[in-house]
């Protein structure tokens, strides 16, 4: 499979709560590549938690450092990425994105809400209506993730390794064929 991808790097798109971190994980060891999360990248490299960005400087800078790390990123080769929920929303994005293969994670929303109940990490997520707020976020963002190379459907009760499995199948549906002279 890593011979037919050639190196492009694989990149996770998809709400929060989505799977695309651990999925992002399982794929790296299929294709003997490298994982990065690029929330981890960004709160690395700013000091500061994803929250805390949210908190103290606010989202549009939150997004334009994530537009710097892929911008950093796309110039390797061999990763698999999990991206954050709203990476789609600039389209400067999307002129990175579209160097490596892109993998949407569509998650129903009600999965999506069960996973992030419990979780006080979500900056979006915070002092609102959590289903209400993921409905609008995916209303939004729906045309954008479907912008995707690759659409995978996730339903209740499926494995994280069951996810990269079919991602894994799905590949040379969309990969095109190298060019012979």
């Amino acid at each position: 499979m890593s011979s037919l991808l050639q190196g492009v790097n694989l990149y996770l798109i998809g709400m929060m709560g989505a799977g695309k971190t651990t999925v992002g994980q399982l794929l790296a060891k299929h294709l003997g590549y490298r994982f990065l999360d690029t929330d981890n990248v960004i709160a690395q490299s700013a000091g500061k938690s994803i929250n805390q960005l949210f908190a103290e400087d606010g989202e549009a800078a939150f997004r334009q450092l994530e537009s710097d790390v892929l911008a950093q990123v796309c110039a390797y080769t061999n990763l698999t990425i999990a991206t954050g929920g709203g990476i789609v929303l600039r389209r400067e994005n999307w002129s990175y994105l579209h160097h490596g293969l892109v993998v949407w994670l569509d998650v129903p929303i009600e999965l999506l809400y069960a996973r992030l109940v419990e979780d006080t990490t979500r900056p979006l997520l915070k002092d609102v209506d959590p289903q209400g707020k993921l409905r609008s976020l995916l209303a939004q963002r729906t045309p954008l993730y479907s912008q995707a190379d690759l659409k995978i459907t996730v339903s209740e009760g499926e494995t994280p390794q069951e996810i990269a499995d079919r991602i894994m199948d799905a590949i040379p549906s969309v990969l095109k064929p190298p060019v012979s002279h």
